[in-house]
């Protein structure tokens, strides 16, 4: 079995704070992330930190820049190496075609009016979130078509479970004491067996 981990936050810019207004909810962004260090995360957001309407698919750098200071909530969902290798493949599809993708900027504006806008190559954030897990087999909200789906509509999924709420730099602050911890505790020799290699 394999885990994804999804990132909902909090970053406190105006834009944010303006979706705030409308949704009442305590995070307004969505990721992806592909391990739980979150040095592989994904997402449909601003590609400069400083100019919200120039944005598409990026790999976010999530331990700084407008994340610096962002509140969080990390959830877990464990997959099959299938559905794991299906949301890779597909991140990967994006990565190279990214110029064919663009931030669906109405489609964000529409969930406001619960209005459904499915533009071609598309996304919102939560809006790609959604579709990854969807299309692996992870079930989000039956209600709703993917592209009314909020970041809110995620965390209710039965198949996400909550692991971290807080600061997000709190979080990676514990992660590097486990990481300390794991590298002088007896314990961490003891996992390793012989029938199986692992190369680094």
């Amino acid at each position: 079995m394999r885990k994804v981990y999804v990132l909902l936050t909090d970053t406190g810019t105006v834009l944010t704070k303006m979706i705030k207004l409308y949704t009442k909810k305590p995070h307004n962004h969505a990721s992806i992330a592909l391990d739980d260090q979150l040095w592989d995360v994904y997402s449909f957001g601003r590609k400069r930190p400083s100019n919200p309407f120039l944005a598409g698919f990026v790999r976010e750098n999530i331990r700084g820049g407008i994340f610096r200071n962002a509140d969080c909530a990390i959830y877990c969902c464990t997959i099959s190496e299938k559905q794991y290798d299906t949301i890779c493949r597909k991140i990967n599809e994006i990565e190279k075609n990214k110029g064919d993708y663009r931030y669906n900027l109405l489609g964000l504006f529409a969930v406001m009016f619960n209005l459904e806008l499915d533009r071609k190559n598309a996304f919102f954030c939560s809006h790609f979130v959604a579709a990854l897990l969807e299309e692996s087999g992870v079930k989000i909200n039956k209600q709703k078509p993917l592209s009314l789906v909020t970041p809110d509509d995620i965390k209710e999924s039965t198949s996400l479970e909550l692991v971290y709420e807080g600061k997000l730099s709190s979080y990676f602050a514990e992660e590097n004491e486990h990481s300390m911890n794991d590298l002088v505790h007896p314990t961490y020799y003891h996992d390793f067996s012989t029938d199986r290699v692992e190369v680094i």
